[in-house]
């Protein structure tokens, strides 16, 4: 069950353009705690399978693909994240559209999910673990201590995407992009094994009317209460 019964965890689950990947990586620089971004696992699969030519429906080779992935995480001199995929770096290519639809469609694969429970668990080392997902608090972490959803109506969700690829300087369509939001809701919370849905003692954040540091303020205030207590 992970060993969020000695080791201090906090999951932040949400759907996809919620923030919880900023928020995480805010909150952990903050704690000074380590952070595991599960989306990033399903990204890499789902490139690497591209990579070797897998068909959208080969499970078994997504599979295997997961078992064996390679891949190691780092950060650049300014701060940013920098991954590497059998030894190349990656960072920008995982980041993509196209790499975040591939991620949603390999995590519905139960052997996927299978081969990087364990890999994802391992993340939990002292002083403590900040771990953003779709099923951190339900599923991989299920006794942290402290589990927040954070969520955003998928119309913010869709502009914030657009922002932040228009920001980078990428083409974005906006009508796209709420399509997109919205087949990937469907698809992560109808999916038979992990769905997306709040743990049953999560906190809920409703970020749609906040700012990312009126967010972080709010989830650093909950993580004071819970860990001070603990």
């Amino acid at each position: 069950m992970g060993r969020s019964d000695t080791i201090p965890i906090l999951t932040i689950d949400g759907p996809s353009g919620s923030g919880k990947g900023t928020i995480a990586r805010r909150v952990a620089d903050h704690l000074g705690w380590h952070l595991l971004d599960s989306g990033a696992l399903y990204r890499l699969v789902a490139l690497a399978g591209r990579q070797k030519a897998l068909s959208r429906d080969d499970q078994a080779g997504y599979e295997r693909v997961a078992q064996q992935l390679d891949v190691r995480f780092g950060l650049a001199a300014d701060g940013g994240e920098q991954v590497w995929l059998e030894g190349l770096e990656v960072s920008g290519q995982i980041r993509t559209e196209q790499a975040g639809e591939g991620a949603s469609q390999v995590a519905a694969m139960p052997g996927v999910r299978a081969a990087l429970l364990d890999r994802q668990r391992a993340f939990a080392m002292p002083p403590g673990l900040v771990a953003d997902g779709r099923d951190m608090g339900t599923v991989v972490f299920p006794s942290a201590a402290l589990k927040i959803y954070l969520t955003a109506s998928a119309e913010e969700r869709a502009r914030r995407r657009y922002n932040q690829l228009k920001d980078k300087g990428l083409d974005a369509n906006l009508a796209a992009l709420s399509l997109d939001i919205a087949e990937r809701d469907r698809r992560d919370a109808s999916r038979p094994i992990a769905p997306l849905k709040p743990a049953p003692d999560a906190l809920i954040v409703d970020s749609t009317s906040m700012t990312i540091d009126a967010v972080l303020a709010r989830v650093l205030e909950l993580a004071a209460a819970r860990f001070a207590r603990s």
